[in-house]
């Protein structure tokens, strides 16, 4: 009896216990968190596109909240397409924005997580409340896709896979990401070519207000990564605006502007989900009616581009700086289709595939 006892628990009990994984996982800010593996009660501060492609689409099933304003109000479009396959993401409980001080450590410590994922500027911009949170027995782990560097994009996508016990998959669109940045260095050290100048912009405010330019992150350090020199970069260290004498004394040979699916004004700049291609370059040629900006190179030779704004901050971005790359080299990347290559990263990881217009030249 007792023999058929122990069989019988060891049936039962045995296999859940092995199932969870204590390890020590290293975040991109150096700090070493103990985990049980693969995390069961998720809280996403950020990037939810990314950790349902790395980890797939089963790994929301034990996500138990999120920081969903950042997807829901900035990209609805987007988020609409998500909700529409997955309904279960519009009740899934929010936990506020730390951009916008609405961020509840209570609500957090309600859900009782066993781990909480933040972006570095929400760690950040936290602060004190960390520490509030992992004294409740929260442990955090901080990843990042806004520096836009290679190693912070690749060292965030492994550590969601070994959150979410996707440690090939994640390795497999790790080195797909470094191999199309690599085939822009390659190319552009081979070719030895001077550096164009550039100016990227959000063209959130519309043309009669200038928007966010970038420094070291984000569309600037993409830009740098894509062969241009970045006019921004002197001035601005992450992102916030640029005087517009400043803009027009760089002259730049390549004008960027980035938008979403909607914006601020009535000529903002539109691309992205739902957007049509004729829609989006007729919003980007509205930036050449700009004060002053009739002598810019860039408007001159019709180099200028828009970009969906969505598409940076995530181990999907490779294609675009692709797309930059493209713009300030035609010759050069002339054998690139980066918005295609977007696209098809959707066919391949995740389990929807947006409609719209993502990059235009013109």
């Amino acid at each position: 009896m007792l023999k058929r006892f122990m069989t019988l628990f060891l049936i039962l009990f045995v296999p859940q216990i092995v199932a969870a994984k204590v390890t020590t996982v290293t975040d991109v800010l150096g700090r070493q968190v103990t985990l049980d593996l693969p995390a069961k009660r998720v809280l996403l501060g950020f990037y939810g596109e990314d950790y349902m492609a790395i980890g797939t689409e089963k790994a929301f099933d034990h996500v138990v909240g999120m920081s969903k304003g950042i997807w829901e109000q900035w990209r609805p479009a987007n988020w609409a397409m998500y909700v529409a396959h997955r309904p279960s993401l519009e009740t899934l409980p929010d936990v506020g924005k730390v951009d916008t001080q609405t961020f509840s450590v209570e609500k957090v410590i309600s859900l009782h997580p066993d781990l909480l994922v933040l972006a570095e500027w929400q760690y950040k911009g936290l602060g004190s409340d960390v520490d509030r949170m992992e004294q409740a027995g929260i442990p955090v782990i901080v990843i990042d896709y806004n520096a836009q560097t290679v190693k912070r994009h690749v060292q965030s996508t492994l550590i969601i896979g070994q959150i979410t016990g996707q440690e090939a998959r994640a390795k497999k669109i790790a080195t797909e990401y470094k191999n199309m940045i690599q085939v822009v260095k390659d190319r552009l050290a081979k070719a030895n070519l001077p550096k164009p100048t550039i100016y990227a912009e959000f063209g959130f405010p519309g043309t009669k207000e200038y928007g966010y330019t970038f420094g070291k992150n984000m569309w600037g350090a993409m830009a740098e990564v894509a062969g241009g020199d970045n006019i921004s970069k002197p001035f601005v260290e992450w992102w916030g605006h640029l005087n517009p004498e400043q803009v027009l004394a760089a002259q730049p040979d390549v004008v960027l502007i980035t938008g979403y699916e909607f914006g601020g004004a009535d000529d903002a700049m539109l691309i992205g989900q739902n957007i049509d291609r004729a829609t989006a370059i007729a919003r980007l040629k509205g930036y050449k009616h700009r004060l002053g900006w009739e002598s810019l190179p860039a408007v001159k030779n019709n180099r200028m581009i828009g970009i969906y704004h969505g598409a940076s901050r995530s181990i999907m971005d490779a294609p675009m700086t692709q797309f930059i790359a493209k713009a300030l080299y035609p010759d050069l990347f002339a054998d690139l289709d980066p918005e295609a290559e977007y696209l098809n990263f959707y066919k391949k990881y995740l389990p929807v595939t947006p409609t719209g217009t993502f990059a235009v030249s013109l």
